[in-house]
């Protein structure tokens, strides 16, 4: 194999492995509920 097919080879393994890594870690905080005095003015 020529060099530039093992580089290219080696950086979409490493390419994959960080987006997998990635997909891994995410994960979903539980939301908030959080209230807010508006007053009348803003509201028109």
């Amino acid at each position: 194999m020529s060099r530039f097919a093992i580089s290219v080879i080696v950086l979409v393994v490493v390419v994959v492995g960080g987006l997998f890594l990635l997909a891994g870690r995410a994960s979903e905080r539980p939301q908030t509920h959080v209230e807010k005095a508006v007053t009348l003015a803003n509201l028109s």
